[in-house]
This record gives C-alpha cells, sequence and structure tokens, in this order.
C-alpha cells in the first residue's frame, strides 16, 4: 500500500491497494458502503482516492452550483441532475464523483435498474466541477 499525500494538506489522500489487493467493482462498492463517512473514488489504475471534506466557503459555493443545476433539470426535464456524493463508473473504469452532474433521460433509463443502485457504468453528459483552494491543479 502506497500513501501519496499527507493527510493534514486539506489535499485528496491517495492509496495504491494494487497489487496486493486488487478490488472487483463489488468489493469497492462495499468498501464505500462501509466507509459512507468518506468520499472514495477510485482511478482506472485501482488507486484509491480519499477527499477531505470542503472548505465552508467552497461548500456554499458548491450548494448554490447545485440549486441552479437543479432549477434548470426541473424545467427542462430532458434529464436526470445528480449531487457531489454519486459515483460514476466510467468506460476506463474509473469511479468519480464530480459536484454536480447531469445525464440525458434516455440514457439513464437505459441502465438497469440493479446498476442504477450502485456506481452506474456511465459518463454524465455535463459535469462540473468545481476548483477550490484545497483542489490541487492535477487529477490523481
Amino acid at each position: 500500500m502506497v500513501l501519496t499525500q499527507e493527510t493534514d494538506t486539506g489535499l485528496p489522500l491517495v492509496v495504491q491497494f494494487h497489487p496486493v489487493i486488487n478490488m472487483t467493482e463489488d468489493e469497492f462498492f462495499e468498501f464505500c458502503q462501509i466507509n459512507r463517512d468518506l468520499r472514495i473514488e477510485r482511478t482506472a489504475e485501482g488507486k484509491m482516492i480519499i477527499m477531505p471534506p470542503v472548505y465552508t466557503e467552497s461548500g456554499g459555493q458548491n450548494f448554490n452550483l447545485i440549486a441552479q443545476l437543479g432549477i434548470w433539470v426541473k424545467h427542462d426535464g430532458t434529464g436526470k441532475g445528480f449531487d457531489s456524493s454519486t459515483g460514476f463508473t466510467l468506460p476506463n473504469g474509473a469511479v468519480r464523483s464530480p459536484d454536480a452532474s447531469w445525464i440525458k433521460k434516455e440514457r439513464w433509463e437505459a441502465i438497469a435498474p440493479e446498476q442504477r443502485k450502485k456506481f452506474a457504468p456511465i459518463c454524465p453528459d455535463f459535469v462540473v466541477e468545481l476548483r477550490s483552494q484545497s483542489n490541487s491543479s492535477k487529477v490523481p
């Protein structure tokens, strides 16, 4: 296991389990369920990214951003919106959770109900990632 960030910096903690532990999609989902208090993402290479809470000011900005997207989603009616606690399995195998996202209704409805209950295998049509002072310019 390799830790690549210090936890007191306000930056994400990147933990590499592979090749010692190679979690399947179901095992990663269960790991996240057991650790619900943490915001966990996974790179295509299998590295875990444990995100710290955002700073208070950034949280307020995220709230406003999600509210605006929510109003648009409700008014537009052509898709479904998601907040920052939603994980998506991308085509390269990474599991990411953007600050806000939107998926066209037809694409969302094409996903099996069982897949929707985990980290749905879909790349959102629109994502917003609010960059705060605690964010690095490099995505792990």
